[in-house]
């Protein structure tokens, strides 16, 4: 099978930072279904692990997480698909990736493919809708529901892939007051089109921007991206026992920035229950679900950003560099070989 990796972690503008190689096919085992992949879309976490994992001397490392496709085959205990099932899922930090024609994911991290969109605009949804709807619900504690909620909620980086999602979410199913920040106007307007009640740029002082607002109380943060930069700024703008949640790697996070009033700190990885197996690892099947269900009724949209084409190891390339910049909007999908 055709399939994209790298054997040493290099630059992207290295010529073998990604390369096409053909790959043994996998054969499914357990509660492992392999899905003829259709589609797959870029995360900030696939440069992240490119850039630092470097595999075994001599083999590749398969990159990719997100990816929409057709059920091709089923382990021995599978009980939620079967081939010919359209699908949708994340996959896990822990295996081989979705940069490949055939690939092996756990039944439980999988849902059913959106009915109303198609394999491009699937892909681009799993990874960023699990990571908000976990982020939003299950860190931060919103409760889904449009009853009056008198606190807002601050999402810092919205026009990225979580951020969008996340704007969605917070706008249709719950009562908080959605703020994002983006510092360029294609950025502002993405995320007002997707919901925002208000956007206020990053990189002026946001204090004085979110009193000009007049909105309820900051007591809900999400932090995707730059915290280092952002978190004492954004102590200093919240109200007491607020609680604060991130998904980047901040070299530096002073949690005390928070101690004087009382705001709860919540870290969110998506990885988290593939990676452990966790009793509950079942819930991210019903969540991307949740969110089909969602999409087909349109509550939410796709966050396609970019198409970059067909999947192949100069396309990825290009992916990698535009995220690794920090100017992509919404998500960046390749589809087909």
């Amino acid at each position: 099978m055709k399939a994209v990796g790298y054997k040493k972690s290099l630059p992207i503008d290295s010529p073998d930072a990604l390369i096409d190689f053909d790959a043994a096919k996998p054969e499914p085992g357990g509660r492992d279904i392999r899905v003829a992949v259709q589609a797959i879309s870029a995360n900030p976490v696939d440069y992240k692990v490119r850039k630092r994992a470097a595999p075994p001397e001599g083999e590749f490392k398969i990159l990719g997480f997100d990816a929409a496709g057709v059920v091709d085959a089923i382990g021995p205990d599978v009980t939620l698909f079967k081939p010919g099932n359209e699908v949708f899922y994340a996959g896990s930090i822990q295996r081989q990736g979705t940069n490949s024609e055939f690939h092996l994911v756990d039944e439980r991290i999988v849902g059913r493919k959106p009915k109303s969109l198609s394999s491009a605009q699937a892909a681009a949804l799993p990874l960023t809708s699990i990571t908000a709807w976990e982020l939003l619900f299950d860190r931060l504690g919103a409760v889904p529901g449009k009853s009056v909620d008198p606190r807002t909620l601050l999402i810092v980086g919205g026009a990225g892939g979580v951020g969008s999602i996340l704007i969605q979410l917070a706008r249709r199913l719950t009562g908080l007051h959605v703020v994002a920040t983006a510092s360029r106007p294609e950025s502002r307007k993405w995320c007002l089109d997707l919901g925002a009640h208000a956007v206020i740029d990053h990189a002026a002082p946001m204090k004085e921007q979110i009193e000009k607002l007049k909105a309820p109380p900051v007591a809900l943060v999400a932090s995707l991206t730059n915290t280092d930069q952002h978190y004492k700024a954004i102590a200093d703008i919240m109200a007491p026992q607020g609680a604060f949640g991130l998904i980047d790697d901040p070299p530096d996070f002073v949690v005390s920035a928070f101690k004087g009033k009382s705001i709860s700190i919540h870290w969110e990885s998506m990885f988290t229950r593939s990676s452990f197996q966790t009793a509950d690892m079942i819930g991210q099947h019903n969540l991307l679900n949740d969110v089909a269900d969602l999409v087909d009724k349109g509550v939410l949209k796709t966050t396609l950003g970019e198409s970059f084409g067909t999947i192949n190891a100069a396309n990825l390339k290009r992916a990698h560099a535009l995220l690794e910049s920090g100017k992509s909007r919404g998500k960046i999908v390749l589809e087909g070989w």
